[in-house]
């Protein structure tokens, strides 16, 4: 049976198709601009209840501290992710952004439409795919991005429909930002800096919410929600409703990350392994698709500041350890890919020295 299909997302005329419109319209086969070559589909990934949890509540006790510092370090140096529970963030307030997000997303195109962008440069931007204007591939996502740090210099750019979108999410971004700022200093100390290492630099870092709506999809085999990839900051931490996110290990197998009601996710960037020189890696990840549930995901994306460059620290460049990175910073990156396609392009990559 053939079934039933729909053109691209963006036709020459500037028409617009979200990963929404399309899943209303209840087709039984994706779009052909959604079939990716089978060397990208989404197969091979095993479940994993192995990958790290830490209860950051032990922090507070001087006699496990030093474990649960450690338990960081070993996640960091295999996996550059671990999840988090007991991080002082409310499930009422998780799931408040959870609700806003998805209400967001359920909104008809034309009340979302004034936030259209394929500027990877504007503070808030709402699209379909990874950038719907320049994509040879399409991904099964529709998306909203916006800075978030301080939320009272941009809060005002944010979405005002829905009616509680600001308050909802801008109470979970102030909370993920205090999160972050914590999560820093263990990382730090796992690394054998100072917990107070940039201090100033984390606080007043850019923070950007990228919110996705992964929509049920009718061939989940052939598509991707995203692409593999790495984030460019320090870290990310991850608020997600269902199943779908994958990480790859260092022996390049992928891992179906776990549900785990209350954790949050913390993934390493770019940013975290240039500082580190190397000692811990981005880690490269993926978003998959599935046929029952539409899965909103809202990640939290830290990073020093717009302009300010990372460089390896210091204290970690050595005869044993000699300096790997060049420096870069979020604005590079954005100049990067601007300019490139990121599911053939990694950002690091040109980060490194002699690579």
């Amino acid at each position: 049976m053939v079934g039933k299909m729909i053109g691209s997302s963006a036709s020459p005329n500037g028409s617009f198709t979200s990963a929404m419109t399309l899943t209303k319209e209840e087709l039984t086969c994706v779009p052909k601009r959604y079939i990716l070559p089978p060397s990208l589909r989404p197969n091979g990934a095993e479940y994993n209840t192995c990958l790290p949890i830490v209860d950051l509540s032990y922090l507070q006790h001087p006699l496990v501290r030093p474990q649960i510092i450690q338990e960081v370090h070993l996640a960091c140096k295999k996996f550059g992710f671990f999840q988090v529970v007991n991080h002082g963030i409310p499930m009422s307030v998780m799931k408040d952004a959870i609700d806003a997000a998805s209400e967001f997303f359920n909104l008809p195109t034309e009340e979302k439409r004034h936030l259209l962008s394929s500027n990877v440069h504007d503070p808030v931007r709402y699209g379909t795919s990874l950038n719907h204007v320049k994509d040879k591939v399409y991904f099964w996502r529709d998306f909203l991005k916006h800075y978030a740090n301080p939320t009272s210099t941009w809060l005002d750019f944010w979405p005002s429909n829905p009616t509680a979108y600001k308050k909802k999410m801008g109470n979970y971004t102030v909370a993920a930002q205090k999160l972050q700022e914590e999560l820093m200093e263990v990382i730090f100390e796992s690394l054998g800096l100072n917990s107070n290492y940039l201090h100033e630099d984390i606080a007043e870092g850019s923070q950007v919410m990228a919110v996705n709506c992964y929509p049920a999809c009718p061939e989940p085999d052939l598509t991707l929600g995203l692409p593999p990839h790495t984030d460019y900051g320090m870290l990310t931490i991850i608020l997600q409703n269902h199943l779908g996110l994958q990480i790859m290990d260092r022996d390049e197998k992928w891992h179906s990350v776990p549900l785990i009601e209350g954790a949050l996710i913390v993934q390493l960037g770019d940013q975290m392994e240039v500082l580190s020189n190397g000692r811990y890696k981005s880690v490269l990840h993926r978003a998959t698709v599935n046929s029952e549930k539409k899965r909103i995901s809202i990640a939290s994306l830290h990073s020093l500041a717009l302009g300010k460059k990372v460089r390896p620290a210091s204290e970690l460049v050595n005869e044993q350890h000699i300096l790997s990175y060049k420096e870069g910073s979020f604005s590079d990156f954005l100049d990067f890919i601007s300019g490139e396609d990121i599911v053939e392009a990694k950002y690091i990559d040109k980060l490194k020295i002699n690579s």
